[in-house]
């Protein structure tokens, strides 16, 4: 007797899409069987031609509570999550007051999450100057990893790390096999926004000023051992020196996300802040070889960097509003929209989405639909396409680059570990050995 079966004739799995039955038990993948097999089960759900996708895995997500749950908090953002398809979130250590900078900021998170979370919540650490000897605790306590910044992160209570300090950090992690998330931008390239529209932001923040951190990176990686995670690769010029780094062999990971796989600086719509982030979106072609990156693998995981905050903040202009998209709840449609444009079928998506983000994150469990583990499923019509409407989002604030846009895919269904993703959360915290 099974507790759910869940079929579809477009199963996707790490062997590829096929006729499948689901079978769930006690929460978890039991078995899977040829779609028309009968099966016992408290609940039959027959999908037909629709998609059945393991839940998403977005490891770059900003939840902002405790301290500015008015920005975003994990009852809105979970609950976006599971209606975008993501069933399992990992929250970067800023913009919440504390910082997730100490194990004490750490239990604060916690009690602050505690009973909101609509799916499974990992956390990572923070790398700030002066808490070299909170990374050992804070490792132990289950955080999956340690987010640092190159360059001025935004907030002042998040300081960026020199390169001697990064060398001290990589070398502490390398002890006991700790992982370094690394917003790479060069402060030395960066320059003051000279006006307040586009061009002039994405000037202040030029493509060589990722690439330098990189490089940096890059060599720290083989002076100490330390692996390292480059997150939200939006320039192309980076892709030479990853792809070196991987035949190497060195042990350098990197991400991208969906408004660098999707919007162009060409399409910006005059003083539509929305779409500020950093690094910045980049033009056309530079997409093209992004997707190229991805394609060949020299980018691994495609994953939101969901960085809300009040409208209030987004304005008057491009040099003053706060950077962030916020995307969680439509991360899925839009890289399909632009992926099935180009030829990928849903597995390269699940592998970008799902499967990739869980490994770099240690989540076992997580990432494929396979016998043991975690029954998180998701119901999905990829012929479904519709414009967006902001307001119809769970996001706390409806600023998103993507309104009005047509998006395919609809989500229909979100199961976390066998139970329907709705208005009780279920979610637990994913916190490692």
């Amino acid at each position: 007797m099974y507790d759910l079966v869940v079929r579809s004739r477009r199963t996707v799995t790490p062997d590829g899409e096929r006729p499948l039955a689901v079978a769930v038990r006690d929460g978890r993948i039991a078995s899977l069987h040829d779609h028309a097999a009968p099966l016992d089960a408290a609940e039959d759900v027959d999908l037909r031609d629709l998609a059945l996708l393991p839940g998403l895995v977005d490891t770059h997500v900003h939840v902002n509570e405790p301290g500015r749950t008015h920005w975003e908090g994990f009852a809105t953002a979970t609950r976006a999550a599971a209606a975008g398809g993501v069933t399992t979130i990992v929250d970067m250590p800023l913009n919440a007051l504390p910082p997730t900078v100490s194990v004490a900021a750490l239990e604060a998170k916690l009690a602050a999450a505690g009973g909101r979370c609509h799916v499974d919540v990992g956390f990572w650490g923070g790398a700030v100057p002066g808490n070299l000897k909170e990374l050992r605790p804070l490792h132990d306590r289950g955080v999956r990893g340690f987010k640092c910044f190159m360059s001025p992160s935004g907030v002042d209570e998040f300081p960026e790390l020199g390169l001697g300090e990064i060398r001290q950090v990589m070398t502490e992690l390398a002890g006991f096999g700790g992982l370094l998330v690394v917003h790479a931008e060069d402060p030395a390239l960066l320059t003051g926004c000279a006006g307040p529209g586009y061009a002039a932001f994405l000037d202040s923040r030029p493509e060589a000023a990722e690439r330098g951190a990189v490089e940096q990176i890059v060599r720290l990686t083989r002076e100490t051992g330390a692996r390292a995670h480059i997150l939200h690769v939006s320039g192309a010029g980076c892709l030479d020196v990853l792809e070196a780094a991987r035949a190497e062999g060195l042990p350098v990971t990197a991400e991208t996300c969906p408004h660098y796989l999707t919007l162009t600086a060409e399409d910006v719509p005059d003083g539509d802040t929305a779409y500020k982030c950093c690094p910045p979106i980049r033009s056309a072609a530079n997409r093209d070889r992004l997707w190229d990156g991805l394609a060949r693998g020299v980018l691994d995981c495609v994953v939101t960097d969901h960085s809300p905050s009040t409208a209030d903040l987004k304005v008057p202009d491009f040099a003053a509003a706060w950077g962030g998209v916020s995307s969680l709840q439509l991360g899925l449609r839009a890289v399909w929209t632009e992926a099935s444009r180009r030829g990928h079928g849903l597995g390269d998506v699940v592998r970008w989405m799902s499967a990739a983000p869980a490994r770099l994150a240690g989540l076992r469990g997580k990432g494929g639909i396979e016998p043991g583990n975690d029954a998180d499923l998701v119901a999905f019509d990829p012929d479904s396409a519709e414009p967006v409407d902001a307001r119809r989002l769970h996001h706390k604030n409806p600023v998103t680059p993507y309104q009005g846009r047509r998006l395919r895919g609809a989500v229909l269904t979100t199961w976390l570990r066998g139970r329907p993703a709705d208005d009780v959360p279920h979610g637990t915290f994913l916190l490692g050995a």
